[in-house]
């Protein structure tokens, strides 16, 4: 179906357009929402035209300044290589439960064994998840061939910020559910393909 602003009110309330780039990035709350969940959900389609989600990191250099790309250490021999491998559309969601704030992230994955990139965004916490197998090769170090870089470059960004504490948001609908006026207790912003390319040529210079 073509959404309709008229009969999504709710949407069509929290939806801020007059805002600056500048303004999606650095001056609201994107960087926050990121900062403080920590842990995302990386979602993948697999070869059997499933979604699987699972929850993973994005090491401390991503979205630094303008930079808009996410970065993950993970193990080229998990499923989700494979399935980035098949088809290379992901999805990166943050969620803060206390303040109901998130961040919807759609993009491309691209696979990296870059050898300084991995030392860039290497972590002795990481060794953690790889374990040394005792074989001399993998180490669980950054030099282990099962170490791998998943840089999600966005195509879009949405993420929403509640201007209301739970229990305000609570009555605001309440209101809402008795006026029978929709209420939206936040506002939603989106970082569009065009912005994040500006913002990416931003970052390089």
């Amino acid at each position: 179906m073509t959404p309709n602003p008229e009969l999504d009110p709710y949407t069509s309330q929290a939806e801020n357009t007059d805002v600056t780039l500048q303004e999606k990035i650095n001056g609201s709350r994107l960087k926050e929402i990121i900062e403080k969940v920590q842990t995302s959900m990386l979602t993948t389609r697999s070869r059997g035209d499933h979604l699987h989600s699972r929850a993973m990191t994005p090491t401390s250099d991503s979205l630094s300044g303008n930079n808009l790309h996410f970065f993950f250490i993970g193990n080229n021999a998990s499923g989700k290589f494979d399935e980035i491998e098949n088809d290379d559309h992901v999805n990166v969601s943050f969620f803060e439960p206390s303040s109901t704030d998130w961040a919807s992230i759609t993009g491309v994955a691209r696979i990296s064994k870059d050898k300084e990139l991995i030392k860039k965004h290497w972590s002795t916490v990481i060794a953690g998840y790889f374990g040394d197998l005792g074989d001399g090769t993998h180490k669980g170090n950054e030099d282990d061939p099962r170490v791998s870089i998943i840089k999600v470059v966005p195509d879009e960004i949405r993420y929403w910020t509640a201007n209301k504490g739970k229990l305000g948001q609570t009555v605001q609908v309440a209101i809402g559910a008795v006026t029978g006026k929709s209420q939206a207790p936040g506002e939603l912003r989106t970082i569009t393909k065009d912005e994040i390319e500006v913002a990416e040529r931003l970052h390089q210079k």
